[in-house]
């Protein structure tokens, strides 16, 4: 007889409403100023840890802590074993919620949290998919194994420690990006534009600029603090730039001293045209004054180089594979004092056919009459598993059935877990029509979304392990 998934999961829908609200109240970003050897980046990301193994133990799987960093769910005995990979840390909240974003609300069909959609929810509803299995007592060939990452939003040095000790599974797949599928993600890494920080010879000493929470993120933020001999002038001036972009701002003049505070829009990184930064419309309107030094070449350079250019066309960085699209540059993170110097972090994320090395390379030559220095973060290269893998073309038919929807192969920018496995992909649980608010203040998910991709992933999950 054929089984009815969407009954099935509609029947678990109360306790997976409850569990994910357990897990979403949980503070799970990532605080290496709180990390010790036994809570390796801070205590929220282990404590959400344990609450998700100990769910698992509840529910009579099979369990591992893994240094508190990472650990598994396992059901089912085989040969090969099919990874299923989440990961229960967050981004910091932000700015700009109408909720407390660790106090999940339930209202108009959603639910609002930080981890909502990136990446609890999700993750819960694979969970309950591999829990439906267990419960129904369906019969398989293989072990599923429900692999929990705490660092996915910043180094992954979860899944380094992980996979040092632990297996890595023969193929699977991390629902943490979009339906029907993303069988491609883009090469990752941050570039770090450095300058030096002497402010002296303008009619503006700048003494601050700060913008941006995270790399992966599209900085809402932007806060720039300065002397100043025309303090009414750039006052003015600035309420007409605000006018008239896409911004909102304050200025603040007490004497000589100036602080200006910019609100852009938060996205995230992959895909920059998504948000507003901040940072590079606060850096673009105070290039227009004369400040001194160093402080002015930074203003300059975002100015020029950086602001409203996603696709990197200025420092001649653009490039477009036909599968998996363009390179994509976020400025994610915006340093600038006198003691220290000037820091922007750019985050790219880059097709197939390009490598680290030129880029940097590139990126050097161009800002060179900027006197700066680049250094560059850890690299993720491009990964793909081909659209006629049997992987690929079992995870699309189950989609495309439950759906009634065309499926097709996808890239994307953003790195998920799915990487690890040389066959592993990503697979949902956003839909086509889901609204997406990953990394923004006031992230929801559809609870209906949860509760469709809950029976897409068990049938999905039987489908390649019976």
């Amino acid at each position: 007889m054929a089984i009815d998934w969407k009954k099935e999961a509609a029947a678990r829908k109360d306790d997976f409403l409850n569990d994910l609200v357990d897990l979403l109240k949980i503070d799970s970003v990532r605080d290496d100023s709180k990390a010790t050897e036994d809570a390796p980046v801070g205590p929220g990301p282990k404590k959400a840890l344990e609450a998700f193994l100990a769910l698992g133990e509840k529910d009579g799987f099979v369990t591992k802590n893994t240094g508190n960093i990472a650990g598994h769910i396992e059901y089912g005995e085989g040969d090969e074993t099919m990874g299923v990979l989440v990961h229960v840390d967050v981004v910091p909240p932000g700015n700009g919620w109408e909720t407390d974003p660790f106090d999940p609300v339930i209202k108009d069909g959603r639910i609002y949290a930080r981890g909502s959609s990136d990446d609890k929810g999700p993750g819960m509803a694979a969970y309950y998919a591999i829990k439906m299995i267990k419960e129904m007592n369906l019969p398989i060939s293989k072990r599923i194994r429900f692999i929990i990452g705490t660092d996915e939003e910043s180094g992954w040095q979860c899944m380094d420690h992980y996979l040092a000790v632990e297996e890595t599974p023969d193929f699977g797949f991390s629902p943490d990006a979009n339906f029907p599928i993303i069988n491609g993600e883009k090469g990752n890494v941050s570039l770090y534009v450095n300058t030096k920080g002497t402010t002296t010879g303008g009619k503006n000493e700048l003494i601050s600029f700060d913008a941006g929470l995270r790399e992966n993120m599209v900085p809402r933020d932007a806060v720039a603090v300065f002397n100043s001999e025309e303090a009414e002038v750039i006052e003015k001036a600035f309420y007409d730039y605000v006018e008239a972009a896409p911004i909102t701002g304050t200025v603040n003049v007490e004497g000589e001293k100036v602080t200006i505070e910019v609100v852009g829009k938060s996205a995230h990184g992959m895909e920059p045209r998504g948000g507003v930064n901040g940072g590079t419309y606060l850096a673009t309107f105070l290039s227009n004054f004369s400040f001194g030094g160093d402080a002015q070449q930074y203003l300059q350079l975002i100015s020029e180089y950086i602001h409203e250019d996603s696709r990197a066309e200025s420092l001649g960085l653009n490039f477009t594979d036909e599968i998996m699209g363009d390179l994509t540059m976020n400025a994610g993170v915006f340093t600038f004092t006198p003691e220290t110097g000037g820091v922007i972090a750019l985050n790219f994320r880059y097709p197939r056919g390009m490598n680290v090395e030129s880029m940097e390379i590139q990126l050097e030559n161009k800002l060179s009459e900027f006197g700066v220095t680049i250094s560059r973060g850890g690299v993720k290269e491009p990964h793909y598993v081909p659209a006629d893998d049997p992987l690929v073309k079992t995870l699309l038919d189950v989609y495309s059935k439950h759906t009634g929807l065309e499926a097709h192969e996808q890239s994307i920018g953003g790195g998920t877990y799915g990487r690890l496995m040389k066959r592993g992909v990503a697979y949902g649980a956003m839909f086509p029509d889901s609204i997406d608010t990953m990394h923004q203040a006031n992230e929801f998910m559809s609870i209906q979304n949860l509760m469709d991709a809950m029976a897409i992933y068990a049938e999905a999950i039987y489908e390649l392990v019976k």
